[in-house]
């Protein structure tokens, strides 16, 4: 995948086969691993041996391994969770209860993304997801020191704080990090490897000097060497490269003097002069490489008389700093000391000219080989703007990945104002890059002073499409605005301009227009503007534009109540998107949650709804799609009976909302607050919510529960009008169920029964079971009365299963006033109350029980009072609190 993580990172050093034997660091390090340390630092300078002594102890203690080698741009949290995440996952640890452990598996999704979930919030799931492993391991961050980041470092001080006992925590680096140390060396947690236990002594180094590195030096001459690098290992092996072939070593190891630095750049320019010519150049020209392969060391030198893969096999095999990243030898990568110093000198031995041809070279041959990230890079490096444009502007580089995305906008914004001013086509695609990663800070901007130079320019076809491109990103902004009027003036000017071969924005005006008609309500246009953008998503082959063009024809399905279908389409957007963490997902599963919502599976609509939530915060905080995720959890709390919960939830929400001017969102919260005050029993609270915005689906429930049924019928009315004539799905099944609801409290037995069958016809293709049972107790007694009837009863028996799985659940709690009656009920108004539960009228319930009417309304009056109640819906809800039914 784009943006993925280097396996290589991951890779555990190999042991060297002619290795000093450090039997006195590893007792060390063992004795912290057997006494419970939570930690083991490995300190000192470069090249005192860190890694090497890591790689004997791992080969020792036979224990599972994580393994992580650290460089600066892993001082970006997310990133260096991303890694730590990813060598967690490297681990071979046995099984947990039979089953198999599988450390940060949802977390990796997360934390590769724009706006992840906060740090502390990650790192406490990583650790639970940690303890429940049984199996000691070492966790080992390599280079340590490359990290600069003050976040970073209260990370790993919180992880190493709470970590569990079966994590042993191992950090090599160069300088000590700003951790907890003194606190964990007082608590005796701490296992320390500083600069005087690496270093060489005299035995070590003798085996060093004249066994693994070939030399015959006298035990005076190898106590000189040790006593002038002080035991440095890199030293040492400098020292001894530059001694092969030297006539005079005494007279080499007297003139051996220096600060490290110094020594270090004596020595390296000691061992490239002895190297032949050719050897040199490579080492020089191919510093420009983060990995190097033979075959790309090739088209680099271009006119090497030696192959890339021979000088690679010579340069390890001379032991000159080249480091394997794979068991197969075919990539490497320089020591970072040693590329640095390399690279340092290539600046002062070719011109700039020179140094960006190498760069151009490489690009070409990562082009030609498929990496077109890189080969994006090494054009930028080269600063050949043309090539990078143009690798920029091809369909092979994806860029709709976050990490390809970041590294053309990281380019973008570095470029001086004179050259994004001669080129107006990189200001559109900083910002259409922006949208694309779910941004808009700055958007307009940026479109704006592209637009400025067109004005003056001649308009010949490509600037007039680059003006249709711009008209495009302003529909697309538009659309984040909640601004369709906008949105279809943009996107019409857009198809004017632009040029008909132009698929990926001609797809983008199509797809904008769809939902901009859907914004208005206007549901054929949207469907006839999405059929086009469809048709060009599939021309264009760009998976980007299929993503959006599917989406979108999901949420129309859904509208349509179609949804099966909405749900095929959603999970085909997923498998589209696959491991990566894009934000434009987080539409897929919050309509994947919605639907299981309502098909009552609470449980696999949660974990749609959370990746939903996760995945919005992706967005630039001035886009809202967090907000339709947290009301969706909210009513998803409310039907798992956590109203507290659910309560607490949308007063944080609608806070979130105000603070950033989210005022076109703010009914939908209140909506669903609507539906907490009445499930509290708060009517006057839900009734002024429900006036204040408008709502007129809610305040048809709050005219319900005031007992106004006639009230709730006429406000109704013009909703099913409305529903009928612009042919709304969604709304006319609403308006059906409410309006049966209020029929049923109106004992208008015949019509409420009408009606609840045509909203059961309308309900049951697509499998509806919340918007039911989420009406409660009327809606259930309107569902017993229909079985009697006989309408739809497999349906109806179905809905029934969900009211009596949710009382088995969650049965109503007992208080005080109903734990018992102070009068309690006869025989006969036993038998009134049921058949009132059945849904049978006074008239119904008199012909059954052969009583007169009068009588059935006395018996209704002295259930009422001792119930305690005044109207049949809380007669019924009180009879079941008290299970009298």
């Amino acid at each position: 995948m784009t943006d993925a993580l280097l396996k290589t990172k991951l890779h555990i050093p190999n042991l060297r086969p002619s290795l000093v034997p450090r039997p006195r660091l590893i007792e060390k390090l063992n004795q912290g691993l057997q006494t419970g340390g939570r930690l083991a630092l490995i300190s000192a300078s470069a090249g005192f041996g860190k890694t090497t002594v890591l790689s004997e102890w791992i080969t020792s203690c036979r224990k599972p391994v994580a393994w992580l080698s650290l460089d600066e741009r892993d001082s970006d949290p997310l990133r260096f969770i991303a890694y730590l995440v990813a060598a967690l996952q490297t681990l071979a640890l046995s099984e947990v209860e039979g089953i198999r452990v599988e450390i940060g598996k949802s977390l990796l999704t997360a934390v590769q993304s724009h706006e992840p979930p906060q740090i502390e919030t990650i790192l406490t799931t990583l650790i639970n997801e940690i303890s429940s492993i049984s199996d000691h391991f070492l966790l080992i961050l390599d280079d340590y020191h490359a990290i600069d980041s003050q976040t970073v470092d209260q990370s790993l001080a919180f992880l190493i704080e709470h970590q569990p006992p079966q994590m042993h925590l191992v950090i090599a680096t160069r300088e000590d990090p700003s951790l907890p140390l003194s606190r964990l060396r007082a608590r005796g947690q701490l296992t320390e490897l500083r600069t005087a236990d690496l270093r060489f002594n005299s035995s070590e180094a003798a085996v060093f000097l004249n066994q693994v590195m070939g030399l015959t030096l006298s035990p005076q001459e190898i106590a000189a060497l040790e006593t002038r690098t002080e035991g440095w290992i890199a030293g040492l092996q400098l020292a001894a490269l530059s001694m092969q072939g030297q006539q005079d070593v005494t007279s080499f190891i007297k003139s051996f003097t220096g600060s490290h630095h110094f020594v270090m750049d004596y020595l390296v320019e000691e061992v490239l002069q002895r190297q032949t010519e050719n050897i040199q150049t490579f080492l020089l020209c191919t510093s420009i490489l983060e990995r190097l392969c033979g075959p790309l060391c090739d088209a680099v030198l271009a006119e090497s008389n030696t192959s890339g893969q021979e000088s690679l096999e010579y340069l390890e095999h001379a032991n000159l700093f080249l480091m394997p990243l794979d068991d197969e030898r075919r990539w490497y990568r320089y020591h970072h000391l040693f590329g640095d110093l390399l690279r340092k000198r290539l600046g002062h031995s070719l011109t700039p000219e020179n140094i960006a041809g190498l760069h151009i070279r490489a690009s070409q041959w990562c082009e030609d080989s498929g990496l077109e990230l890189e080969a994006f890079r090494h054009a930028t490096a080269a600063n050949d703007i043309e090539r990078a444009e143009r690798l920029m502007e091809s369909k092979r580089l994806p860029l709709h990945f976050r990490g390809t995305v970041n590294t053309i906008l990281a380019w973008l914004a570095s470029l001086p104002e004179s050259v994004l001013d001669a080129r107006p086509l990189l200001r559109v695609r900083s910002a259409t890059m922006a949208l694309t990663a779910g941004q808009t800070t700055g958007v307009e901007e940026k479109l704006q002073a592209a637009e400025k130079v067109l004005i003056n320019a001649e308009l010949d076809p490509r600037s007039r499409d680059l003006i249709g491109q711009i008209a495009c990103a302003r529909a697309t902004l538009a659309v984040t605005q909640y601004q369709p009027e906008t949105v279809i003036i943009q996107a019409r000017r857009a198809l004017e301009y632009l040029l008909p071969e132009d698929l990926p924005f001609r797809f983008t005006a199509h797809w904008a227009l769809s939902v901009a008609y859907n914004f208005q309500g206007d549901r054929a246009a949207a469907g006839r503007a999405l059929a086009e953008a469809l048709s060009i998503s599939q021309m264009s082959e760009s998976m980007f534009s299929t993503i959006l063009a599917v989406l979108q024809l999901g949420r129309l399905q859904e509208l349509e109540n179609q949804l099966q279908q909405a749900a095929e389409t959603y999970r085909r957007v997923l498998e589209m998107v696959g491991e990566q963490p894009q934000p434009n997902a987080s539409d897929a599963h919050l309509g994947l949650a919605r639907i299981y919502y309502e098909w009552n599976d609470l449980e696999t609509a949660e974990q749609h709804g959370q990746q939903a939530l996760s995945l919005a915060r992706q967005f630039d905080r001035v886009l809202d799609r967090f907000v339709l995720c947290e009301v969706f959890l909210a009513r998803l709390k409310m039907a798992q009976d956590d109203v507290d919960d659910a309560t607490a939830m949308l007063a944080q929400t609608e806070q979130s909302a105000r603070q950033q001017n989210f005022v076109q969102r703010l009914p939908e919260i209140a909506a669903t607050q609507v539906l907490v005050l009445l499930r509290q029993g708060k009517i006057a609270a839900a009734a002024q919510l429900a006036g204040q915005y408008e709502l007129p689906l809610s305040r048809v429930r709050v005219l319900i529960a005031q007992g106004n049924p006639s009230a709730a019928l006429a406000a109704l009315e013009p909703l099913c009008q409305q529903a009928e004539a612009r042919c709304w799905a969604d709304l006319r099944l609403s308006t059906k169920v409410l309006q049966s609801i209020a029929l049923h409290v109106s004992e208008e037995r015949d019509k409420s029964m009408r009606v609840l069958g045509e909203a059961l016809a309308l309900a049951e293709p697509g499998g509806f079971i919340r918007l039911f049972a989420d009406e409660g107790a009327p809606m259930a007694e309107l569902l017993a009365a229909a079985t009697v009837q006989g309408i739809r009863p497999d349906y109806v028996n179905k809905l029934l299963s969900a009211f009596e799985a949710e009382k088995d659940e969650r049965p109503f709690p007992a208080t005080p006033a109903s734990a018992s009656l102070v009068e309690p009920l006869s025989q006969r108004e036993l038998e009134v109350l049921r058949l009132i539960a059945q849904g049978l009228s006074n008239k119904e319930i008199g012909e059954r029980l052969f009583l007169a009417l009068d009588t059935v309304k006395g018996h209704n009056r002295r259930i009422f009072e001792k119930l305690q109640v005044q109207r049949r819906t809380e007669a019924i809800l009180r009879a079941r609190e008290l299970d009298l039914l």
